[in-house]
């Protein structure tokens, strides 16, 4: 019996994964989320493991992709003799550039959100001192601005459909699919007065209001239009992210908590005093489909729009 950390027995299986095989160069490592599933631990054990192996040289994280193993370039790499104190350029390691880190803040935020990325998180997760991250950002606030913008440039848009419609849908569930890859987006992009000043994100807007180009609709209505969407895949999104908060906070599912909840419901309902409401929840009406309120919501947005456009061209 041993009274080995748990973020080091963790450590060691999946680094004999990798000097067995079982994960080759180029192969993604389980995420922090996934550690914490198959091994039960919070998501700081499982940032401290990988950490570790991040420190040993054995993997790197990898821009749109995640923690993949690294190519051993030679005898006894991997050995752990990195000291992880350094700038990144250890025997074991690469030299840590900005888009190493941004990748690293990145598989952070998507397990823990924005609350649980620190500075000293992101040393920890790439095996540096805190202090030389600041020699690629000088703080939070820039590392995700950094993060929005590579989560932005992920999936390309293509080229712009000709009729705006198709544009604006295309546009919204691009939206909807950043969003979904990075649940800690729809905060981070938040403040309407105070855009998040990106190149990607910015493209996307333009990409959107180059849709509506062919309208009749004023410079104001296009960017009301465009914010009009924005503002509802933003907050469905949120939703969506404190729903799998509420999961991950509870460890049961919406119809395990539904079945525990139901009777309460039911006592309220019992007196009659809401109709309506037991009118829709009859058939099961509470268990909700977000992606099916997503399609409703966005079709009447477009609807209004579309009315709108009328109105302007007659």
């Amino acid at each position: 019996m041993t009274n080995e950390p748990p973020y080091l027995a963790i450590a060691a299986e999946l680094r004999r994964r990798i000097r067995s095989g079982e994960l080759s160069p180029g192969d993604r490592v389980p995420s922090t989320r996934a550690v914490t599933r198959e091994w039960g631990v919070a998501m700081a054990t499982a940032t401290k493991a990988l950490g570790v192996l991040r420190q040993e040289g054995l993997v790197r994280p990898e821009p749109g992709v995640g923690t993949v193993v690294v190519a051993r370039t030679r005898p006894g790499a991997g050995s752990g003799t990195g000291s992880g104190t350094g700038s990144g350029t250890g025997p074991d390691t690469e030299p840590l550039s900005r888009e190493r880190l941004v990748a690293a803040a990145l598989e952070l935020a998507d397990a823990e959100g924005l609350n649980g990325l620190t500075m000293r998180r992101v040393a920890t997760a790439l095996g540096v001192s805190t202090m030389t991250l600041y020699r690629h950002v000088p703080g939070k606030a820039e590392l995700v601005r950094l993060m929005a913008d590579a989560a932005c440039g992920e999936v390309p848009l293509g080229p712009v459909p000709p009729e705006w419609r198709v544009g604006l849908e295309r546009g919204a569930r691009w939206l909807r699919g950043v969003y979904a890859r990075h649940r800690w987006m729809a905060h981070a992009m938040a403040s309407f007065t105070r855009p998040v000043a990106t190149r990607n994100a910015m493209a996307y807007t333009e990409w959107v209001l180059r849709s509506l180009r062919g309208t009749p609709l004023t410079h104001t209505e296009k960017l009301h239009a465009h914010l009009l969407i924005f503002a509802y895949v933003q907050g469905l999104s949120m939703a969506d992210d404190l729903e799998e908060q509420a999961r991950q906070d509870t460890g049961i599912s919406d119809g395990e908590w539904m079945e525990q909840n139901e009777p309460r419901f039911d006592a309220i309902q019992a007196g009659g005093s809401y109709p309506e409401l037991n009118s829709v929840t009859s058939g099961g009406g509470f268990g909700l489909d977000l992606d099916a309120l997503f399609e409703f919501g966005l079709q009447r947005t477009l609807d209004g729009i579309a009315s709108m456009i009328d109105e302007t061209s007659g």
